[in-house]
C-alpha cells in the first residue's frame, strides 16, 4: 500500500487526506501548528492518523509522495530533506485532479482572483451547471472530488499552489495580471514569481483556452518570449469588447472590475454559456467580502473595508476608485513591497495616512517626505480611532493595507472582520 503524507491540516490538507484515504492509501497528516477542532474531527471520523505541534521525521520521510500545504516554503528544512531523497512533493490541486474528469476553470493573477473566480462561479451556477468552487476560496477541491461529483470546478490558484503542480491541466486558464508580490518567497526575484504564475498554462493543448489581459506589460512581455499550446483569448480596453452589457450596467464598479468582468465573460463564452445568462449575472453579482466592501457611514464619513488588498497593486486599484478625499489605513507584514506604485494616487487622493503594523519603519522611510499627515499606530483599534479623528465630513476612510496580515491577525479575513467591528462601534 502506497504511503501518502500530508503536510498541513487546513482546508486543503484535510481534504487531500480524506481523498487519499478513500483511494486506499496509507495516510498520515502532520502539522507543526495546532490543527483546528473541525479538521481534527474530520480526520478522526475518517480514520486518518495525524499529529500536530511537530513534524515527526520518521513518519514523514518514509512517504511515497507528499502533499504539501501551499503555505509551507520550499526552504523549510523538512521539505529540503524530502527533495534531497527524491520524494515527490505535490499540491492538493494536483492530487485531486487525478481523480476527476471535470472541466477545470482556473484563475490566477496578483489581483482580482477572488472577484473573478466568484463571478465565473456565479455565472455557471446561473446557467444551471453542476459546478464546484475550490482553491483559495470555497471548499477543498480534494474533499469535493471525494464527496461530490461536479462536472465543472472553478478554482482560484495562488502562485504557491501553482509551484507544486506538474501534470495538472486547466481546460480554461485565466491570467489577470502580474505585479510584484510574495517576492520574499521567490528569492526577491520578480521573474521567479512571473514563472510561477505562467505555470497555469502548463500542459495546455489547442483544445484548451488561455484568457489573459493583453495590456498588462509583464504578461505582454512574457507572451513575446514563450510559445503556448492553448487557444489564446486576449482581453482589455484595446481588444474587442466581449461584454454583453454596457459598462455602466455592471454590478461591479471601477476600471479593474470592468477587466475582471471581461475575463469572466470570455470564460463563460468559451464554455458556451448563453449571452442572456452572462448579461443577467454581470448585472446582479454582489462582489466579495473584504474587497472594497462598504461598512458604514459615520459622521458623514464612508468607511470601506479592502482588507484583501495584501499587495501594493491591489491598493492602487482601491485608491484609483476613490472619488472623495481619503484617509488611507495601511501596513502589516511587508513582503518586499515597492510603495512607489501608489505615490501619485496618495498625493492626489489622500490627506492622511494611518500606519497600522508592528513594523512601520519601511512605510515611514517611503512616505515621511510626502507633504501629508501621517499617524503611526501599532494596532487596529488605534488605527481606526486615528482615522476617525482625522477624517472630515464627506471623506472616505479606506483600509487597504498593501501588506499581509500575519503580524497582527490570523488572516486578511480576520483583519477585515475586526476592522468592520471597530467601525460599527464608533
Amino acid at each position: 500500500m502506497a504511503r501518502i503524507v500530508v503536510l498541513g491540516a487546513g482546508e486543503s490538507g484535510s481534504g487531500a487526506a480524506i481523498l487519499a484515504k478513500e483511494k486506499g492509501f496509507d495516510v498520515f497528516v502532520s502539522d507543526c501548528g495546532t490543527i483546528s477542532d473541525p479538521y481534527r474531527a474530520l480526520l478522526d471520523q475518517n480514520g486518518v492518523q495525524w499529529e500536530d505541534g511537530q513534524h515527526t521525521e520518521a513518519l514523514i520521510l518514509n512517504a511515497d509522495e507528499v502533499v504539501k500545504s501551499p503555505g509551507i516554503p520550499t526552504t523549510a528544512p523538512l521539505i529540503q530533506k524530502l527533495q534531497a531523497q527524491g520524494t515527490p512533493i505535490i499540491s492538493e490541486i494536483e492530487f485531486a485532479a487525478r481523480y476527476t474528469h471535470a472541466k477545470m476553470i482556473c484563475i490566477t493573477g496578483s489581483n482580482g482572483k477572488t472577484t473573478t473566480t466568484s463571478l465565473i462561479y456565479y455565472i455557471l451556477r446561473n446557467a444551471g451547471l453542476n459546478v464546484g468552487l475550490a482553491g483559495n476560496i470555497g471548499n477543498s477541491l480534494a474533499l469535493q472530488v471525494a464527496r461530490e461529483d461536479h462536472d465543472y470546478y472553478v478554482i482560484e490558484l495562488s502562485s504557491f499552489q501553482l509551484d507544486n503542480m506538474y501534470d495538472f491541466r486547466a481546460d480554461v486558464a485565466i491570467l489577470l495580471n502580474i505585479t510584484p508580490d510574495h517576492l520574499d518567497r521567490y528569492d526577491f526575484k520578480f521573474q521567479n514569481y512571473i514563472d510561477a504564475k505562467f505555470r497555469i498554462t502548463r500542459n495546455q493543448t489547442k483544445e484548451d483556452s488561455f484568457i489573459y489581459w493583453a495590456e498588462d506589460p509583464v504578461i505582454d512581455r512574457e507572451m513575446k518570449k514563450i510559445q503556448l499550446g492553448a487557444t489564446l483569448y486576449p482581453y482589455g480596453f484595446t481588444q474587442p469588447n466581449p461584454l454583453p452589457v454596457g459598462e455602466e450596467e455592471l454590478a461591479l464598479k471601477g476600471r479593474h472590475n470592468i477587466l475582471n468582468s471581461m475575463a469572466a465573460t470570455l470564460a463563460a463564452k468559451v464554455l458556451e454559456i448563453k449571452n442572456d445568462v452572462i448579461r443577467e449575472s454581470l448585472m446582479t453579482f454582489q462582489g466579495v467580502e473584504h474587497r472594497l466592501q462598504y461598512v458604514a457611514t459615520v459622521r458623514g464619513v464612508r468607511w470601506i473595508n479592502d482588507s484583501k488588498a495584501t499587495n501594493v497593486n491591489s491598493c492602487w486599484y482601491a485608491l484609483e476608485s476613490m472619488t472623495t478625499p481619503t484617509v488611507l489605513i495601511l501596513g502589516g507584514k511587508d513582503k518586499g513591497n515597492d510603495y512607489s506604485e501608489i505615490d501619485e494616487l496618495v498625493r492626489t487622493k489622500c490627506h492622511t495616512l494611518v500606519f497600522m503594523g508592528l513594523h512601520n519603519e519601511k512605510l515611514h522611510e517611503h512616505f515621511d517626505s510626502f507633504d501629508i499627515n501621517i499617524i503611526d499606530t501599532d494596532n487596529l483599534h488605534d488605527a481606526v480611532q486615528a482615522a476617525y479623528h482625522a477624517a472630515y465630513e464627506g471623506d472616505t476612510v479606506l483600509l487597504s493595507p498593501c501588506c499581509a496580515s500575519f503580524d497582527l491577525f490570523k488572516s486578511y479575513e480576520d483583519r477585515g472582520e475586526q476592522f468592520m467591528a471597530a467601525v460599527r462601534k464608533l
